[in-house]
């Protein structure tokens, strides 16, 4: 399963994509994590359901600085092979 998630909140500036790749390393999933010029964090994930469903209830907690408000997830189709987790800039 694949996901897009757009995440709103204090999540820039307190180490949110580190803490997203760590996260997403921990569980076995692959996709990327960048930083919005409106101050959202966007991430594209893809992994077992139930794993991907785990990831997003931790992604609430955030990292100690972060305030998250608000995750919004689209469903997505896999159009291509991701085979890591990374920070794109």
């Amino acid at each position: 399963m694949r996901l897009h998630l757009f995440i709103s909140g204090i999540v820039q500036g307190v180490g949110f994509r580190a803490f997203t790749r760590r996260l997403a390393e921990s569980y076995g999933l692959r996709g990327w994590v960048k930083n919005l010029k409106d101050g959202r964090v966007e991430v594209l994930v893809e992994g077992d359901e139930e794993i991907l469903f785990s990831f997003i209830k931790d992604l609430w907690k955030g990292p100690k600085l972060s305030r998250v408000d608000k995750i919004e997830l689209l469903r997505e189709e896999s159009d291509e092979p991701l085979y890591d987790f990374r920070i794109e800039y």
